[in-house]
């Protein structure tokens, strides 16, 4: 067990409410966090007193927000996060972690064979590349990657029309959505909202950020390279 390890902190009480029969598996994955996350930089050791309040908690409840049964691409997932809470609360969601950094997406595989998430499937990838290739998702979430703008520019064209992205931001989430209004309804963006999730479970609740598309999710330069990608997918099968 590596120092910071040692210092991870007992899990709270509101992790079981949170977490419910999937309590055991949220420990290991800290567990796991502390100790390899650290190990392989993927965490900073700082960050290890503060697991469950700071990353696993405050990730689990945006599952409040999240439809049922629906597909889930989690952008830039790093050590898997949010996407790997999200899938320890909701079993009825199919999960993609997108990441492209290949120590990173070694630990996801690691993680989601060790808890037995079947429903998690990890790709290598920027969300620029796996445009055409990756079935667009009803739901994309991201955590603390890009400046709203520029994350939209990833995740909106991976959606379905009518999808939604969601995006755990800080206090500056309305300052955040004026400022990309202009990018955002380029992207074929039709609805933005500032939502608080985790009301006594988490302290400060969460703010996530969400975006939705109408029809044409990246709009017309996107839904082309769709088009395209798609006739390339086409031709190949027929070959």
């Amino acid at each position: 067990m590596t120092e910071a390890a040692a210092e991870l902190p007992q899990a709270p009480k509101e992790a079981q409410a949170v977490f419910g029969e999937f309590f055991p598996e949220a420990v290991r994955y800290a567990e796991l966090l502390a100790d390899a996350g650290v190990k392989r930089g993927l965490i900073g050791p700082r960050e290890v007193p503060r697991l469950w309040e700071r990353h696993l908690l405050n990730c689990a409840v945006l599952s409040e927000v999240v439809p049922e049964g629906v597909t889930v691409c989690d952008v830039g997932s790093g050590a898997g996060l949010p996407g790997i809470p999200l899938a320890l609360v909701r079993p009825d969601l199919k999960i993609t972690l997108l990441e492209p950094l290949l120590r990173r997406t070694n630990f996801l595989q690691e993680v989601v064979e060790l808890l037995g998430l079947d429903h998690v499937t990890v790709v290598r990838g920027r969300a620029e590349e796996v445009l055409g290739t990756l079935q667009p998702v009803h739901v994309v979430t991201a955590r603390a990657v890009a400046p709203l703008d520029r994350l939209a520019g990833w995740g909106v064209p991976l959606l379905r029309p009518y999808g939604e992205m969601l995006a755990l931001k800080g206090g500056t989430a309305e300052e955040e959505i004026q400022g990309a209004r202009a990018a955002l309804s380029k992207l074929g963006v039709v609805e933005t909202e500032v939502l608080h999730v985790g009301e006594g479970l988490v302290d400060p609740v969460s703010t996530v950020v969400r975006v939705v598309v109408g029809e044409s999710p990246g709009g017309v330069r996107f839904a082309a390279k769709r088009a395209k990608a798609a006739r390339v997918g086409r031709t190949r099968r027929r070959r």
